[in-house]
């Protein structure tokens, strides 16, 4: 068993400051006194301890709260992400036998029609109180939150965090990169993300300070790194190149007090990666996924220089391999670990997260002579829009879903902004019109996630086997092509 980690650090530090948001700022007392009060009206709303809930809302200290509250009572908390379409919103919180959804206000109008009965934020927080014994320890094997992750066969997974895997992500984060009292992490995330979730419970566990912002703003956040009022950031590549230029446009240097901008979501460009070096802006390049509760690998500091491009080595307690090496070393990344997940739920619950112990993440990379992970690439057809994940077989099922649709592939093109967006290509069974296929997607599909583009061709690229080859679907657009 294990302590109650609100509880705990309200107990450790109760004066020092928790969190920042908006001018406001709150210690890790007076956070744990709201949660356990949020904790009371849910309860008398009739949430009980240990029940399945999903949660949605924009990241404010308000939703920080209600996820707090959430963890006093146990619950197993089915983060939902409010970019999502009604559809795919419908289909998690079906998968997930969520018994209520708790959202924020103005996402209210963002669940489907008929979904479960809901609390808005704003009737907790006006709710009467009914008493509840907040459990004091907690079990390592509870899960503590859920986390839907796009599958290759186009149906999202969801994904058991539990509580010792939250915790060894955290402490072998700490063993890599050093605790001070007054460090401070600048989380510009989303809280529903495991990249956001994570800094929470890095909070709790460290006794460190959250500064929040709900979205990420350039003009907002580079100050923070000017001035050092912030020691820690997670970015991903297209919010590191923002904080680049801005601070390049400024003639400005990251001060000396803030120490390490952690950048995952993908590949880092090296160019990012000279042009942090000139500014004085340490880099970490970071290996991680919904599976492992955040990070896997990260790049120490001092060997930031000398190995750029890689994505370290894996984490203290953290084991990787790589399956079946090719001549040049590169196959698929396989993971052991107390951060693994131990399994999924709904759908996919009888599936087992591992295999003879191992995660195999379907990612290709290689381990160097000196045990530093490469990525290579993501998983075999992922794209990388902003940090987002997008699979393929997503998009393509949404397509096939309209009636004009005979066959439909999806692949990523390169764009200055995003990193990469899809492009559809489709066969058709009867005339439609562009405008009404991405009409159709914007229905099922969130914004991020529907074609840039959608071309029409006679048939797509497949192999012997008429497995759809989606790297081909690349080859029939111009050379050197991108989106701007």
């Amino acid at each position: 068993m294990y302590p109650n980690w609100i509880l705990q650090r309200a107990y450790l530090t109760p004066l020092r400051c928790a969190l920042t948001y908006e001018g406001q700022t709150w210690t890790f007392q007076e956070l744990n006194e709201l949660s356990m009060k949020r904790a009371r009206q849910l309860t008398a709303l009739g949430v009980k301890q240990k029940d399945r809930i999903a949660i949605m809302g924009p990241s404010t200290s308000g939703l920080i709260v209600m996820i707090y509250a959430c963890m006093h009572l146990q619950c197993e908390m089915v983060m939902l992400n409010r970019r999502l379409s009604k559809s795919e919103i419908a289909y998690q919180l079906e998968d997930s036998q969520a018994v209520t959804v708790i959202v924020a206000d103005e996402d209210a109008k963002k669940l489907p029609t008929n979904s479960l009965a809901h609390h808005l934020f704003s009737a907790v927080e006006q709710s009467s109180e009914q008493a509840v014994d907040v459990a004091k320890e907690w079990s390592i094997a509870q899960t503590t939150s859920i986390m839907y992750t796009s599958g290759t066969t186009g149906f999202p997974k969801g994904v058991r965090q539990t509580v010792g895997n939250h915790q060894a992500s955290a402490t072998s984060s700490v063993l890599n990169l050093g605790l001070q009292a007054d460090d401070t992490w600048l989380c510009a995330v989303p809280l529903f993300h495991i990249s956001g979730f994570s800094i929470l419970v890095r909070s709790l566990l460290y006794g460190n300070k959250v500064q929040l912002y709900e979205h990420f703003d350039v003009d907002t956040i580079a100050p923070n790194i000017i001035d050092g009022s912030a020691t820690y950031m997670s970015v991903v590549a297209v919010t590191l190149e923002r904080i680049l230029s801005a601070l390049e446009q400024r003639s400005a240097q990251a001060s000396p007090h803030f120490k390490m901008i952690l950048a995952g979501g993908g590949p880092v460009p090296m160019d990012y990666l000279k042009r942090a070096r000139a500014l004085h802006l340490a880099v970490a390049q970071t290996y991680g996924m919904t599976e492992t509760s955040s990070q896997t690998a990260t790049l120490a500091s001092e060997d930031a220089l000398h190995k750029i491009g890689s994505a370290g080595k894996p984490l203290f307690f953290n084991q990787i391999k790589i399956l079946e090496p090719n001549a040049q070393g590169e196959g698929e990344i396989c993971i052991r670990g107390p951060h693994v997940t131990p399994g999924y739920i709904g759908r996919f619950a009888q599936k087992s997260s591992t295999i003879e112990g191992w995660l195999h993440t379907g990612d290709v990379g290689y381990i160097d002579e000196d045990g530093y992970l490469y990525v290579v690439d993501r998983r075999a057809d992922l794209i990388i829009s902003g940090g987002e994940n997008i699979y393929p077989a997503e998009i393509e099922n949404v397509l096939l879903a309209h009636s004009a649709v005979k066959e439909a592939g999806v692949c990523g093109i390169d764009h200055e902004r995003w990193g990469q967006v899809p492009i559809a290509f489709v066969v058709l069974k009867q005339q439609v019109s562009i405008e009404q296929l991405l009409a159709f997607c914007q229905i099922n599909l969130a914004k991020y996630k529907i074609p840039k583009e959608i071309i029409v061709i006679d048939e797509l690229p497949r192999n012997g086997a008429k497995k759809l080859l989606r790297r081909k679907l690349a080859e029939l657009l111009p050379q050197e092509r991108s989106l701007h």
